[in-house]
């Protein structure tokens, strides 16, 4: 019996188009209203789940970028499948496209090589803290920090944001984000066991149930399922995360989570 790996039907297409653009969308609505948001009467547990669902979509914002590099956004439509790429990292902290890319395929080349994979750690610094800190340290140039401190003033000065809006909905969010695609995308798939990696896509997989793996990460926990069909789509890694494991026996592929 096979695993389907892909769809490419036009109507794959369209879908995986219209999930991207709900995800864009909800963001860029939600960043509208939370930023002209008034919080002096708001409660600080309503401020606090404002921010956990613009984390959650900051995050979205990534994964829908990182679909496009794989050409899964919109298979049929390459430009329109890149566009929508250029526009989910820009406005996720004005990141290069093809800058990202390039270090992404570098990932897969050497995926879990030290000094080689761009989000691996360097093999000196491999706790959570400091292989966190080479990671950013791999994507974050000082143009971004430059652009990201005039929009940021932009916002404040001459749109008249408020700042307690503009740290609590905008950029605490983008921070926090990182975070959760480093420890759910990058280091618990990535994380070496004892003895190191022994299956061939040198990655981890997430035992989460469907809810809480989509909440962690978009389902990215199941990476080494992404590992094997880079191509599939975010939304359909579950139903390729429950292919394998009803018709796959590889028992080095090691689980995290419940």
């Amino acid at each position: 019996m096979r695993i389907t790996r892909d769809d490419t039907s036009m109507s794959q297409s369209i879908k995986g188009l219209l999930i991207a653009l709900c995800i864009i969308g909800t963001w860029l609505g939600s960043l509208v209203f939370l930023l002209t948001l008034s919080l002096a009467t708001l409660h600080p547990a309503w401020v606090g789940l404002f921010m956990i669902f613009q984390i959650f979509l900051y995050t979205g914002l990534f994964i829908t970028a990182h679909d496009a590099m794989h050409g899964s956004v919109c298979r049929h439509w390459r430009g329109v499948n890149n566009a929508v790429g250029y526009i989910a990292v820009a406005l996720y902290a004005l990141f290069s496209y093809n800058k990202l890319w390039h270090k992404h395929w570098e990932h897969h080349r050497y995926v879990a090589t030290p000094n080689a994979d761009p989000d691996f750690h360097d093999g000196e610094h491999v706790g959570f803290a400091g292989w966190y800190a080479h990671f950013l340290w791999n994507y974050i140039g000082w143009q971004q920090l430059v652009g990201m401190a005039f929009v940021f003033n932009f916002l404040h000065h001459l749109a008249g944001i408020p700042l307690p809006n503009l740290l609590l909905f905008w950029v605490a969010p983008a921070l926090l984000s990182t975070v959760q695609l480093f420890t759910f995308g990058t280091y618990l798939p990535h994380n070496e066991p004892l003895g190191g990696h022994t299956n061939r896509h040198r990655s981890n997989a997430s035992n989460f149930n469907v809810f809480l793996s989509f909440l962690t990460c978009y389902h990215f926990g199941y990476h080494y399922e992404h590992h094997d069909a880079p191509a599939t789509p975010w939304w359909r890694l579950p139903a390729l995360h429950q292919q394998m494991r009803s018709l796959t026996s590889d028992n080095s592929m090691r689980k995290f989570g419940c």
